[in-house]
Parts: C-alpha cells; sequence; structure tokens
C-alpha cells in the first residue's frame, strides 16, 4: 500500500475507484485501521473515488513520539489530498475521525463539499481521563485497553452475533502502537471546538449513535445547535456506528453527500 510524508509522519493509505469520480475521503477511529470502513468502501467506490488512510499513530502509519494535537491530525487529511492532486473531497470521519473533520470544516472550508462527522463531539470526554489513559498505554501497552474495547464500541447483541468482527477489531487495536495510541489520547485530550462551531459553513451531518456512551445524542445535538448548515441523523448503535448499522450508515452518508 501507497504511503507519503506528511510532516513528521510517514502515513499509509489507499485508493479505490475511478480517480475522476468525486472523492470522498474516511478517518478512522481511536485504535482502528482504515480498514474499519470496508462496508462503506464497498458501498461507494462504483461513484466514488475512494481515500482511506490510517490516522497517524494507527496501522501501517508510523508512530512519531507524541504528544500529537488535532492541527497535526487535520493537516495530515490537507496533506494526503495535496499529495493525491485532490482539489476538494467529501470527508466522513468518525469518534477521534470525527474530531478531525470538524476542525478541516473549520479551518479548510474550501477544501470539503460535505463533512460527515460520526459518533463525536465538540470535546470528547476529559483533559484529565484522557492524559491517564495516555499515562497507562505507555506504561502497560495496549493490551488492557484491548480486552474491554467491544463493551465501548457494540452493543451487546452485536458483541454476541458478531464475534469475528468484534475479534478483529479487538486485536488490531491489542497489537497497535502504544506510543500513536497514547500521543492520540493527548491530541483529544486538548482539542475542543466548542466556541468555533459558529464559524462552520459546510454542509454537515452528524451522525448519533442512540446507544453511544461514549460520544451520546446530546453531544451529538451540541453540535447540531452550532454550526449553521448541519442535520442529525440518529442510528440504532453504539460508538462504532459504521460497522453496527452498515445498511443505514451508508444510505444516511449516500443521501447527504449527493445532494
Amino acid at each position: 500500500m501507497p504511503k507519503f510524508i506528511s510532516n513528521d509522519a510517514e502515513i499509509n493509505y489507499e485508493t479505490f475507484g475511478d480517480s475522476t469520480k468525486p472523492a470522498l475521503i474516511f478517518s478512522n477511529s481511536l485504535g482502528t485501521k482504515f480498514s474499519m470502513w470496508k462496508p462503506q468502501i464497498n458501498f461507494f467506490k462504483k461513484e466514488y473515488f475512494i481515500v482511506c488512510y490510517d490516522t497517524r499513530g494507527h496501522g501501517a502509519s508510523s508512530a512519531p513520539k507524541g504528544p500529537y494535537n488535532i492541527e497535526q491530525l487535520g493537516n495530515d487529511v490537507i496533506n494526503l489530498l495535496d499529495h493525491l492532486n485532490i482539489a476538494k473531497a467529501s470527508f466522513c470521519g468518525i469518534s477521534m475521525g470525527g474530531m478531525t473533520g470538524q476542525w478541516l470544516a473549520i479551518h479548510h472550508p474550501e477544501r470539503f463539499n460535505h463533512v460527515v462527522v460520526c459518533n463525536t463531539a465538540a470535546k470528547i470526554g476529559q483533559e484529565q481521563a484522557w492524559n491517564e489513559r495516555a499515562a497507562l498505554v505507555r506504561e502497560q501497552g495496549l493490551k488492557p485497553i484491548a480486552e474491554t474495547a467491544a463493551l465501548r464500541w457494540f452493543t451487546e447483541p452485536f458483541i454476541r452475533s458478531n464475534a469475528a468482527i468484534v475479534e478483529s477489531l479487538s486485536n488490531d487495536l491489542g497489537a497497535g502502537s502504544p506510543e500513536g495510541y497514547a500521543s492520540c489520547c493527548e491530541a483529544l485530550a486538548k482539542a475542543d471546538v466548542r466556541e468555533q462551531l459558529k464559524n462552520i459553513t459546510v454542509p454537515m451531518l452528524v451522525v448519533a449513535g442512540q446507544k453511544d456512551p461514549v460520544t451520546t445524542v446530546a453531544d451529538a445535538q451540541y453540535i447540531i445547535n452550532n454550526v449553521r448548515s448541519s442535520s442529525l441523523f440518529e442510528i440504532n448503535a453504539s460508538h462504532i456506528s459504521n460497522l453496527e448499522q452498515p445498511k443505514a450508515f451508508c444510505q444516511a452518508l449516500k443521501g447527504f453527500i449527493s445532494i
């Protein structure tokens, strides 16, 4: 798979479909790889030029010593679009990727036709908790986080009936870079775009999992209340809604970005 250098990181990415079609870029959640978007890649690759990448510190991207910040995560996306000579794209990010999407909509609106932010918030969690998690991961590795991740990611019925998907994601998290994960935790600890949401002019869809214990429907509603051209889609899922409800997710995304 191709890679390129974005400032101090080597970013792993892959493209799917015809490069003359409209571009659609996907951004992964904390502790996952871009393969988490497989259902969406398969759904959209005939009509769009799909760009997927591993966030710095994740997957096959490098994990330079952190801490990272949200500006770095956002600029990696802009640098990837530049690398591929894509002037304008639609963006879809989940959780950490959704925070990246909000930053992009604020700072680089000219590069995006639509921005979709899923299972996220304008400020995710509390700074102290993120910093404590980063310290734990640097000390103990990712195994303790991986062992409990499924309960944060999915509803119990999904876990029971989709063991292979859950096991694959948990294994990917456990095999990841502790430094990369911890450094992204530190980026999330500081990331707070609440005061800047009012500046967003790009059309934005906010996807909220009705059973998400991490980023709630109320978190999504806060974004909606502060972004002028935005709409809310509630989905019957927990935190990784694109895998728990792929059909509903894809249809909502298609309806929005095809406008």
